[in-house]
């Protein structure tokens, strides 16, 4: 068999090269020439495939959901794989996504469809050995090693199934390109020839991706641009949770999250998160503060704390591990400046628990009363729950859809919240505290004042000099603060 032309191809400016080149010689850039096979860049031709019809004629039976038999993947796809659909799977090694999808192929054949998992990194008995592990050994569910393209295109003619699954398509190579697996140009090419026939035979199938250490999907942008669908599967190593998103998705809604949890049997799904991340959380305890957090549109409680301890360095710790840095900066900042709360002197480590990390600006309240309760040394109520942005004026921002952030709260359990003031009424069984800025909120909550034997001192007053106009002359703006602030019981 003759070996296929092939061509050279810059990713920035389409330069055409019969050889590999280091540096383009239109654009100037470095190292951005893929192999292409030569049939692939060939002008298109002038014939038309098919009519313009009205869109009215145009039928959707084909677009029809196959469930996967796992209930917090059903949630994301929107009911399940779509047939001749094409999604890819990311997320960083050893999460759990060959697990997830051997143990959706598995439910899947349990229900008469012919599935064909083509392992591409392990051999078949490694694959195996976890498909004891998982109960997954059913019928109709075929297995192979290998890396070739054309051997995969062959299986999938011989064996006609309804799903096929690629783990993982960075090291699916076609011998026809000289570049090595995982390359750009060899992944661009065989994710296009895999959609391609998925579409001509109507075939789900699923590619595993790998990440890069930034947390993105490896290789070329244009492959998260062919499929149809691309989930993100996000989790601490560490802990059992396991997140699945949907980061695109073209047959739904991508604002559906879907929790499961990694145990001796594989993943299982969590149907009530919430309290699942509360299972464990210590009640009576300064610094601990619980969030109702939105993630798409489901709504879960996450615990977040914070420490307060004296340092002796000269630039204190600041540590965030699933919150954002720059937000408790930001936090930290106002309660100086709008509470004259101090932090100049001490290591402030704050956490969400559970693996899960909370970015919205929703949890600004929370964090923020998490770190007065330690400074403090007074705990905040155990049956409250604090949802609410700060603007660096220290005024209270309300977030979006509040209420159902506080209607979770209420089915939990918790009976008092702190919200900002404009904030819509609270759900049957929770009592607003409402604030209109955060040193209100501190005091609703007795972290300053003399439930707390803590009060803020009154801000320096302004002098002016009399030959200035309008500036503030030779202000001193420091506060003493006591770092263990007296408490009264």
């Amino acid at each position: 068999m003759a070996k296929s032309k092939t061509v050279f191809i810059c990713r920035s400016c389409g330069h055409h090269a019969h050889k590999w080149v280091g540096q383009c010689p239109d654009c100037q850039e470095w190292n951005s020439h893929d192999e292409e096979l030569a049939e692939r860049i060939s002008k298109p031709s002038m014939l038309v495939g098919q009519a313009p019809r009205p869109i009215k004629d145009v039928t959707v039976d084909n677009f029809q959901t196959t469930s996967t038999g796992i209930a917090e993947l059903n949630r994301v796809l929107g009911g399940g794989f779509v047939s001749g659909s094409v999604t890819l799977v990311g997320g960083e090694p050893g999460i759990g996504k060959s697990t997830l999808l051997l143990q959706a192929v598995a439910a899947m054949s349990r229900e008469g469809k012919t599935c064909l998992y083509v392992s591409a990194e392990e051999s078949s008995e490694q694959v195996r050995l976890r498909a004891d592990r998982l109960e997954a050994v059913v019928d109709n569910l075929w297995l192979v090693s290998e890396t070739s393209l054309q051997a995969v295109l062959a299986h999938c003619d011989s064996l006609k199934p309804d799903m096929v699954v690629i783990d993982s398509i960075q090291t699916i190579h076609d011998p026809d390109l000289s570049s090595a697996p995982g390359s750009v140009g060899q992944v661009r090419h065989c994710a296009h020839r895999l959609v391609t026939e998925a579409k001509r035979r109507a075939m789900t199938t699923v590619l595993v991706g790998h990440v890069t250490k930034e947390g993105g999907l490896a290789g070329p942008r244009a492959l998260e641009h062919v499929v149809d669908t691309v989930l993100a599967f996000e989790g601490d190593r560490h802990h059992a949770l396991r997140l699945l998103r949907a980061v695109k998705h073209r047959f739904g809604a991508t604002d559906e999250l879907g929790v499961f949890e990694m145990g001796g049997q594989g993943l299982e799904s969590v149907s009530d998160p919430s309290r699942l991340f509360l299972a464990d959380r210590a009640k009576g305890v300064a610094g601990s503060v619980v969030v109702p957090v939105l993630d798409g549109h489901r709504p879960l409680l996450v615990e977040v704390q914070a420490l307060v301890a004296p340092s002796t360095l000269a630039s204190p710790r600041r540590s965030a591990q699933g919150v954002d840095n720059g937000r408790l900066s930001l936090i930290i900042a106002v309660l100086e400046r709008r509470s004259q709360i101090g932090f100049a002197k001490t290591d402030v480590f704050t956490s969400a628990i559970g693996g899960v990390k909370v970015s919205e600006p929703a949890a600004d309240l929370g964090m923020a009363l998490a770190l007065a309760s330690s400074v403090t040394g007074h705990p905040l109520d155990s049956g409250l729950v604090a949802c609410g942005e700060i603007g660096l004026a220290g005024e209270l921002r309300q977030s979006a859809q509040t209420e159902r952030r506080l209607a979770e709260a209420a089915r939990v359990g918790f009976t008092t919240a702190v919200i900002p003031a404009g904030a819509p009424p609270t759900p049957n069984g929770i009592v607003g505290l409402r604030a209109e800025t955060l040193s209100e909120a501190l005091h609703l909550t007795g972290m300053i004042g003399s439930h707390s034997g803590f009060h803020a001192p009154p801000r320096p007053a302004r002098r002016r000099g009399p030959e200035l106009t309008g500036a503030e002359n030779d202000v001193d703006w420091t506060v003493v603060r006591p770092l263990n602030p007296p408490r009264h019981d």
